[in-house]
């Protein structure tokens, strides 16, 4: 691994970093969305036989019972018992974000509140090309579960037998999700987006995918919501001197285990870049940043804002307290990245690319939304009288004005 400066010009690119793709990525998607939207199924056909590598017919992509039930005949009966207790923790974090509708009244009547409502109907994207990341199904569809939303679809692609792998179906069954479609790619977002004959269109898409099924997120925004576009995984560590070299060099080549992965490593320890450096002698792992002290390993964790932070440190707490733009944070040297991956209760949806400026992980409120309520009485709204009639000149909105001054004329009957 390289050992560069703060003042690098290549960290310089990585803060400026984004989850923008190719051209010709953009194109492919665009073309497979506007396919299937006018073709729909006979296009998700067209590109499971290309891309799956497997012919399935409009009535083939809906997952039937028998398969589910065939699926549970092969992982292991321990399985069952080991996704409870990961439920249970998941639960434990995720209705502690429950919201509730709520009022407040002044001194004249007016009263204005907030009610929330879950989306109706959610699509989750489950990868299974380089590998089937079964995790990723309880940590998208337990929130929504919790949230309340009435029906999840799930999607994921088949092998070249035509099935979806058995443990993505064994915990989709056992979480209750409503519809299962095996269809996969550019194609799969597409389908839930607009729909199909087949597979419905749902409201929201959520979960990961590479790069063609981030695209045709971010493309079919608008048309539905989405959680994020993600990228790929990224891991940055702040470790001190006396942090335990074998930790660091276990998470950071966990990172590579995922496409594109990255990771890094802050310290103000020469000693400790020298040593990962020579633990990890390939350069296309990450970087590691020489610092001048901790408070500057912060702030540069900050500018580049990644998925994952893992605070090595003697106090991780005291960091903890100036750490602002990560997805997540891993406290300590027995919190390593992976425990957020599959244990913890959080869900491991976090933004990529720089976006935890602005992005939060998957939460609750991604499956709501939220209505404003206004209930003024004459009373109430004559206070305000003066003030919007005020604002109406300023804009020149006269109807706006005549709209309010009307329920005072003479005669009018409240």
């Amino acid at each position: 691994m390289r050992i560069i400066r703060p003042t690098s010009i290549e960290l310089e690119k990585f803060f400026n970093r984004s989850c923008n793709h190719k051209e010709r990525i953009k194109a492919t998607v665009s073309r497979i969305l506007l396919d299937v939207r006018m073709n729909q199924d006979d296009a998700i056909a067209k590109y499971t036989k290309k891309f799956d590598k497997v012919r399935l017919k409009s009535r083939q992509l809906r997952v039937t019972e028998a398969e589910i039930s065939a699926a549970f005949q092969n992982i292991p009966s321990d399985f069952v018992s080991d996704l409870k207790k990961i439920i249970e923790n998941i639960n434990r974090f995720y209705r502690r974000q429950l919201k509730h509708n709520w009022r407040i009244k002044d001194e004249n009547g007016a009263i204005v509140g907030e009610q929330f409502h879950p989306l109706d109907k959610v699509g989750v994207y489950i990868p299974a090309g380089t590998a089937p990341l079964v995790s990723c199904v309880y940590m998208t569809v337990q929130p929504a579960k919790i949230a309340g939303v009435k029906k999840i679809i799930l999607v994921s692609p088949p092998d070249k037998n035509g099935l979806i792998n058995p443990y993505i179906l064994a915990v989709a069954s056992l979480l209750k999700v409503d519809e299962i479609y095996k269809v996969g790619g550019a194609q799969a977002i597409a389908a839930l987006a607009f729909g199909t004959k087949t597979i419905p269109r749902v409201d929201k898409i959520v979960g990961p995918g590479n790069a063609y099924v981030a695209e045709a997120k971010r493309q079919v925004f608008g048309y539905v919501d989405i959680d994020m576009i993600a990228g790929p995984t990224e891991l940055v560590i702040i470790a001190s001197n006396d942090s335990d070299q074998k930790f660091i060099v276990a998470d950071m080549r966990a990172q590579r285990e995922h496409v594109g992965g990255q990771a890094i490593l802050i310290t103000p320890s020469k000693k400790l870049a020298k040593a990962i450096r020579f633990a990890i002698p390939e350069k296309n792992y990450g970087c590691i940043i020489l610092v001048e002290n901790l408070q500057e390993a912060v702030e540069i964790n900050n500018k580049i804002a990644p998925e994952h932070t893992e605070l090595l440190t003697n106090n991780p707490k005291k960091l903890l307290k100036e750490i602002r733009n990560t997805g997540v944070v891993f406290l300590g040297p027995y919190s390593p990245t992976a425990v957020g991956d599959y244990v913890a209760g959080p869900s491991h949806v976090l933004p990529t690319g720089g976006t935890a400026r602005f992005f939060s992980g998957l939460s609750l409120g991604d499956f709501m939304r939220s209505t404003h309520v206004i209930s003024y009485n004459k009373k109430a709204l004559e206070d305000v009288k003066p003030i919007i009639e005020k604002m109406c000149t300023i804009e020149g909105l006269q109807k706006h004005w005549e709209s309010v001054s009307v329920r005072f004329q003479q005669g009018r009957e409240q």
